[in-house]
């Protein structure tokens, strides 16, 4: 028996979310960077998936990672990226997007549910009126302490002297 595809086009992604919405079923969607995989983003993205009958990871491209992180990100490439979270049992479906924010992709596939970490306020997240205006909901989810890529980066520099 053949494995889906988890990672796929924006366009497939747009016709699975629409084939789930004629048959009653939600598809959850987040989205981030996620350079250095680390507990929080797998606690977050176990929480959201069970928010749904599936989940959708939208990752930032390379370019889009290095105008809101700056030059030295991403550590981790987006192919790379994108198999990581592929491999996580809670995750259903990745696609890359390569604008700043995920609105033209939100707008394509339209979630029933729109995820985000406790980092960001409501009024804050990209896509919300979109998801909110088709009938589906935005949860805010709590980010686990003291753990973020920023902070094993700074972690890893003072390590090696630097």
């Amino acid at each position: 028996m053949r494995k889906k595809a988890k990672i796929v086009s924006r366009a497939a992604l747009a016709r699975i979310s629409r084939r789930m919405a004629r048959d009653g079923k939600r598809l959850v969607l987040t989205n981030g960077c996620f350079d250095l995989l680390h507990s929080g983003h797998v606690r977050l993205l176990a929480r959201a998936r069970r928010l749904g009958d599936a989940l959708a990871v939208a990752v930032n491209s390379d370019s889009s990672v290095r105008k809101l992180k700056g030059p030295g990100r991403p550590v981790v490439g987006e192919k790379e990226r994108a198999e990581i979270l592929a491999a996580l049992e809670a995750v259903d479906y990745v696609v890359l997007f390569r604008e700043e924010t995920p609105d033209r992709l939100i707008r394509a596939v339209r979630p029933r549910v729109l995820v985000k970490g406790g980092d960001w306020g409501r009024s804050r997240i990209v896509g919300r009126r979109t998801v909110e205006a088709d009938g589906g909901e935005v949860r805010v989810l709590p980010l686990r302490k003291g753990v973020s890529t920023t902070r094993i980066i700074r972690r890893i520099l003072e390590r090696l002297g630097r």
